[in-house]
């Protein structure tokens, strides 16, 4: 049987990290299968859906490539089908209609709290024949066995046994007919023929409901794999202040999909101590069975660690067309390979990598007070003034970083200085900052006329 899973995201809120490597797992575990990934909208809660949400999963999917089979379930637009279902059970004997009300449902409550008891639906209408209490408008419940266990073999934690008496009669279908979650889940990813339904494990006591509603309808069971969750540094529930976040806000930050979904992939799954995976590479070497039993935690700085090495080995055309993102287009400079072989070693994420571009492109406005006190002093005018006079005088043609490179070689042997008393002094005049890249690439970058106008401005602040 071919693998089938699915990722069903709900649109009313836009889509996280946590739901983003449910959704990596789970088509990692299709493609690996030759199998389908499904991608189905959980959009049952009208009053809470929002367009802006649903079009911010659907660009997330985009971005970072995980492509999904077939067109996109809505289950709005399924509700004739669980009304069939629903009507199905009720013919069949195994749903009723409850005509209990919320008040009496609450004070059931309270007494099975004061008796120190776990509150649950006492089953009062589970068979009954009498005349239905004027209005009231039922809601419908599904009869949950009473005894034994309901029981299942999960990928991840192994065999789970629930006693039958844990799992209420609970309701599918709501006074207004609306159907319940755990209801129309069940139907969906039953006629979706899924095989493998990875989830995290927030919804382990959902599993037990869902398999009462597939043992009612005749359904086969997929297999189920509970994924624990990603805990913050400290072993806390991640908060978007720790990265729970919406997926594309990592995109605004300047992180790389390929980045992000590698890092996802190491959160409860691992292939020996194999840190950088390729996309064909987890898809050949993932399988669900070897996502660990314990919670993930999250590392920024790993994240970025990652992030860097994904920019450092990107063709500088992509990351050409990527910066334009991050108000940067050198698609056509002149110096465009050696501009990005220069800065993408220095970059963690696209932000950084831009900031870096424009300290070379922009003439600095201002110097940093900090690197002006320690680099604007002694004989650094002298020096930066020697250093023009040679340029301007350089018998060869200064084009590459190399030929910038002998010059400062041969000012250094001149004056019988240490490399950083023009090095400091010059990055300071070029970019305005004590950082950068390789001050001898900058001057190939802007080229000569640019790198002597630089200093010339630099010199004159200098008492």
């Amino acid at each position: 049987m071919s693998v089938v899973t699915r990722f069903a995201p709900s649109p009313t809120g836009y889509l996280h990290i946590g739901g983003l490597r449910t959704a990596l797992f789970s088509w990692l575990t299709a493609r690996h299968n030759d199998g389908k990934f499904l991608l189905r909208i959980e959009d049952t809660d009208l009053s809470r859906n929002s367009d802006e949400a649903l079009q911010a999963i659907i660009e997330a999917f985009e971005w970072v490539g995980l492509n999904y089979d077939g067109e996109v379930i809505y289950q709005s637009k399924r509700f004739d089908l669980y009304k069939k279902y629903i009507d199905q059970l009720l013919e069949e004997g195994k749903a009723y209609k409850c005509y209990m009300t919320k008040e009496e449902l609450d004070t059931l409550r309270e007494e099975q709290m004061a008796r120190k008891e776990r509150p649950h639906y006492d089953g009062r209408y589970r068979d009954f024949e009498g005349t239905p209490p004027e209005g009231v408008d039922p809601v419908i419940r599904i009869k949950a066995p009473q005894e034994g266990v309901i029981a299942f073999d999960d990928g991840v934690k192994g065999h789970i046994e629930i006693a039958a008496e844990e799992v209420d009669d609970f309701i599918i279908a709501r006074a207004d007919g609306t159907p319940t979650y755990n209801f129309v889940v069940a139907i969906d990813d039953a006629l979706m023929g899924l095989t493998d339904v990875i989830r995290g494990d927030d919804h382990l006591y959902n599993t037990p409901k869902q398999i009462v509603v597939y043992n009612a309808l005749g359904f086969k069971l997929p297999r189920f794999y509970h994924v624990a969750m990603i805990n913050n540094e400290q072993g806390k529930k991640l908060s978007k202040r720790d990265g729970a976040t919406d997926v594309m806000e990592y995109k605004r930050q300047g992180f790389l999909p390929e980045a992000l979904l590698n890092f996802l992939v190491r959160l409860g799954w691992s292939h020996g101590d194999q840190e950088i995976f390729s996309l064909d590479e987890m898809i050949a070497l993932f399988d669900p069975k070897d996502i660990n039993k314990s919670a993930s935690s999250y590392n920024l700085d790993k994240l970025l660690w990652l992030n860097a090495h994904y920019i450092k080995n990107t063709p500088n055309e992509k990351l050409a067309e990527l910066l334009k993102d991050f108000g940067v287009d050198i698609t056509d400079h002149d110096k465009l390979q050696m501009l990005l072989d220069a800065t993408k070693e220095r970059g963690k994420t696209l932000v950084e990598l831009a900031e870096q571009i424009n300290l070379i492109l922009n003439a600095p406005t201002e110097y940093d007070p900090k690197a002006v006190k320690k680099a604007f002093k002694g004989n650094a005018k002298a020096i930066l003034t020697d250093f023009i006079a040679m340029l301007q005088t350089w018998p060869k043609p200064l084009h590459l970083p190399s030929d910038y490179h002998e010059v400062l070689e041969k000012i250094v042997e001149e004056k019988e200085i240490g490399f950083g008393k023009i090095g400091m002094p010059l990055r300071v005049a070029l970019v305005g900052a004590l950082t950068g890249a390789g001050v001898d690439e900058m001057m190939a970058i802007i080229g000569m006329d640019e790198t002597i106008a630089r200093i010339e401005k630099a010199v004159a602040t200098i008492a």
